[in-house]
């Protein structure tokens, strides 16, 4: 093998289109760009979301709201949805998901359990943050609250 010898592979190289070289090229003479207009200058064409001078649509449409970039988000349990377990059982963020007790939610800080239902199971609920509540209705079946 020889340097002079190398070459791409069949196919991995596409040539360059070869505009206005003549009629038979099928890029000739208006070099695909259509007769006239702003479309066939040099440095032709307009911004992306420019509509012709009429107002854009971005700035038509009413803007709302204010998205949190540092909001905190908690996955949430109710203490309804852990009255059915054995007792004994562990309940973490790991646990919750696998068992699908919660939806998952994008960015969580963890999992948060509020005291919606009754619980009459003592159970180990470790979790970032517990409602006052929940919290009182662990301890109250005798279960303990542990935060994270």
């Amino acid at each position: 093998m020889r340097i002079d010898t190398l070459a791409p592979a069949e196919g991995a190289v596409k040539a360059t289109k070869r505009l206005g070289r003549g009629i038979g090229s099928g890029t000739g003479k208006t070099s695909g760009k259509g007769h006239k207009g702003q479309w066939a200058r040099s440095g032709g064409g307009v911004r992306p979301g420019f509509e012709g001078g009429q107002m854009p649509i971005a700035r038509r449409v009413p803007k709302r709201g204010f998205n949190h970039t540092a909001k905190k988000v908690y996955v949430i349990v109710n203490l309804s949805d852990l009255a059915e377990l054995p007792e004994g059982t562990v309940v973490d963020y790991g646990f919750v998901m696998s068992n699908g007790l919660a939806k998952e939610v994008k960015n969580n800080c963890g999992l948060k359990v509020l005291g919606k239902g009754e619980l009459k199971v003592a159970l180990t609920v470790k979790a970032a943050k517990f409602s006052a509540t929940a919290k009182e209705a662990i301890e109250a079946a005798k279960g303990t609250a542990e935060t994270l």
